[in-house]
């Protein structure tokens, strides 16, 4: 429902549902041929106005699927109780082909097939009783027309179809690039922070290093003593580390020389330089590469980008698992896939990589990430992430093809 917030407020839809209800106990009332013979159509239509009624004042307040399927079951119940107590009404058809339409409102892919399924085969039912059945005088108007009108009722549920297609088509356009909108604030802000802070901090860092340096060598302080200065000079090197890190997002190097790269090559290069660290937890990594599988980018980011993304990769592998690296040229895009057997990621987890300082590693820091989308995006390539918990996790990156 927040994305249906995000479209109409809550009081337009209350406003909207409050016509809604108005109308349908109108049509209780108003001219209605069941209310001077008062029976159990008429009693199931007063229920299923009060029933829907109420679903649809709760429903701001119960936003779930399911909740979503019982309104367009009782909807359905609605409208075919119209159609079929109202014989004689040629409109109640038409609710009839609309019923799909109401899922719709909800932005609920797999609601608006249901529902589309669902009522496709009661009308095709329907159609066949009637067929079966010519002598009753009951719904005239679609026995004198039996297979126009079936037709018409084809017609509706397929430009129903586009309708919903081409809306949400464009619904996961808005989506991607609100997304993409994101990410570019994201490295706005780190690189203003950046920016703003690295070299500052960087200098005193530099002095009080070159100083330990000077103790850690000074012959009169003891071992044990100078084990204290190796360590902060260690967690020193680890504040440069990180500075540097931020300076290349801060500062990204536009004017890099692009080359053509043949991904096959610098993936075996780089699979080659890894072996030995995926080797300490017994990991390996296989590869799998194409050949022809060109791309326009600066070799030594896109060496870090796949270095960075491979070892993510082994680091959450467990012990004996192998990582899967393959390439593959699909249509004028070149696709490198990075695939491990570790613990996953939820979807939560998934949104929030490449955001500054979010990292699943205990020292980690979250930029790492953040450049591997920075060079990405920079050579006009994608990446996304494909994970749930306990399945591992595939890294699927993709460029465009360079022809020669």
């Amino acid at each position: 429902m927040k994305q249906f917030y995000n479209l109409i407020t809550q009081k337009f839809y209350y406003l909207f549902t409050s016509i809604i209800i108005f109308l349908m106990i109108m049509g209780l009332f108003v001219a209605n041929p069941q209310y001077h013979h008062f029976g159990a159509g008429m009693i199931l239509h007063i229920c299923l106005v009060a029933v829907l009624s109420i679903c649809l004042l709760l429903y701001p307040k119960h936003e779930t699927h399911l909740f979503r399927i019982v309104i367009i079951l009782i909807c359905a119940a609605y409208f075919y109780t119209l159609f079929f107590l109202y014989s004689e009404t040629w409109s109640t058809f038409i609710f009839l082909c609309f019923i799909p339409a109401i899922s719709i409102l909800f932005f609920d892919s797999k609601l608006f097939y249901f529902s589309l399924v669902l009522n496709s085969i009661l009308i095709f039912l329907l159609f066949g009783f009637f067929s079966l059945n010519k002598q009753t005088s009951f719904y005239t108007y679609i026995k004198m027309d039996l297979l126009g009108n079936l037709m018409n009722f084809i017609a509706s549920q397929v430009m129903l179809f586009f309708i919903f297609y081409l809306a949400s088509a464009r619904i996961k356009k808005q989506q991607m690039y609100y997304e993409q909108i994101q990410q570019t604030e994201r490295l706005k802000t780190t690189g203003q922070l950046a920016a703003a802070v690295a070299h500052e901090i960087r200098n005193p860092l530099t002095v009080v290093k070159g100083f330990l340096q000077l103790f850690e060598k000074d012959a009169s302080l003891s071992e044990g003593f100078k084990k204290n200065f190796s360590l902060m000079i260690d967690e020193i090197n680890t504040a440069e580390h990180v500075i540097s890190q931020f300076l290349t997002i801060a500062k990204p190097d536009k004017d890099k020389r692009m080359e053509t790269v043949d991904v096959a090559v610098v993936l075996q290069s780089v699979t080659d330089l890894l072996k030995s660290y995926g080797l300490l937890h017994d990991n390996h990594i296989e590869l799998k590469v194409v050949e022809d599988c060109l791309i326009a980018v600066n070799v030594i980011e896109f060496k870090q980008l796949v270095i960075n993304l491979i070892k993510n990769a082994i680091e959450a592998s467990k012990v004996g698992d192998t990582v899967h690296v393959k390439t593959e040229k699909v249509k004028n895009e070149v696709e490198i896939q990075i695939t491990d057997d570790g613990n996953g990621m939820s979807e939560e987890v998934i949104k929030s990589l490449g955001t500054p300082f979010y990292s699943l590693k205990s020292k980690g820091t979250g930029l790492g990430l953040m450049i591997c989308y920075n060079i990405v995006e920079k050579y006009n390539g994608t990446i996304q992430f494909i994970s749930s918990i306990d399945k591992g996790t595939t890294v699927v990156v993709r460029f465009p093809y360079h022809h020669i």
